[in-house]
């Protein structure tokens, strides 16, 4: 083949061509190709704010009861501290 000279338009058609063909390609493999793909791609995003909800209210959870088992630990020791040198 002798020189291909293409003009900036055509090449960045070719582009625009081959990276469709790629992302309907990709689409493909991940079944996400067909008239429910929306739908799906909708339920995921669900999912994912719900796990990311989820993962924040297990976190807070976490936090707050060990926060409350230290202030316990903390009362308790305060109160047996009393008890035993209260008057004696």
């Amino acid at each position: 083949m002798g020189n291909v000279q293409i003009t900036p338009e055509e090449l960045e058609a070719m582009l625009d061509r081959a990276a469709k063909r790629g992302a309907r390609a990709a689409l493909e493999e991940l079944g996400l190709h067909d008239e429910n793909a929306e739908r799906d791609l909708n339920e995921l995003r669900s999912l994912l704010v719900s796990w990311r909800d989820t993962k924040k209210a297990v976190w807070s959870t976490v936090i707050r009861v060990v926060t409350t088992t230290f202030l316990l630990f903390i009362a308790g020791a305060v109160g047996f501290y009393v008890k035993n040198n209260s008057g004696n």
